[in-house]
């Protein structure tokens, strides 16, 4: 079996950031299951899924795939809160690469993707 690396790009490394960040100042004040808390550690955890089977997402069809993301192929994780990791799979005879592309909130996922409420 291949290696498999996750690499967060663009948006996602920003948003991970700013929410490592909130976390770290949520512990200093001794908090340790707020919202925030949570998200990243699903992300953490969701992630090390990934790592160990790169098709653990949920495939979204070709047709789905907003042009913004100009890729090939995407995968959605669900994350705690009804956030969404999105993420794309690349690899060569050597490695596995997970790109992943957005971590956003299910009112911003389902504007990227056309969803209505009925």
């Amino acid at each position: 079996m291949k290696p498999v690396r996750v690499i967060l790009l663009n948006e996602a490394d920003t948003a991970f950031k700013k929410l490592n960040t909130i976390v770290g100042k949520q512990k200093k004040q001794g908090k340790t299951t707020t919202e925030e808390i949570q998200l990243l550690k699903s992300i953490q955890q969701k992630s090390t899924l990934v790592k160990a089977n790169p098709f653990y997402g949920d495939n979204i069809a070709k047709k789905k795939i907003p042009k913004e993301y100009n890729v090939q192929n995407l995968w959605r994780v669900e994350l705690t809160h009804y956030w969404r990791m999105l993420y794309t799979i690349k690899g060569d005879q050597v490695e596995i690469i997970c790109f992943v592309l957005d971590i956003i909130d299910h009112k911003t996922y389902d504007k990227k993707f056309k969803y209505r409420k009925k």
